[in-house]
């Protein structure tokens, strides 16, 4: 269940980063050109930040339970 958890988790982090990175190839640092952007930018960072400290805390209650 612990790893289902886990694998869920880094998959919402790697949905959330291609869809703020635009899951374009250009390279380079997308920066918004407007304020909203910025927001939304900020938004998409904070979702992929807790997704990642929940994948982290699953995967550490898994491994204290093996």
């Amino acid at each position: 269940m612990k790893r289902a958890l886990a694998l869920a988790a880094a998959a919402l982090v790697a949905s959330v980063t291609l869809t703020a990175c635009g899951g374009g190839a250009s390279g380079g640092s997308h920066q918004p050109a407007d304020p909203a952007g910025a927001s939304q930018q900020a938004d998409m960072q904070q979702k992929v930040d807790s997704a990642e400290s929940a994948a982290a805390a699953a995967e550490s209650d898994a491994a204290q339970n093996n």
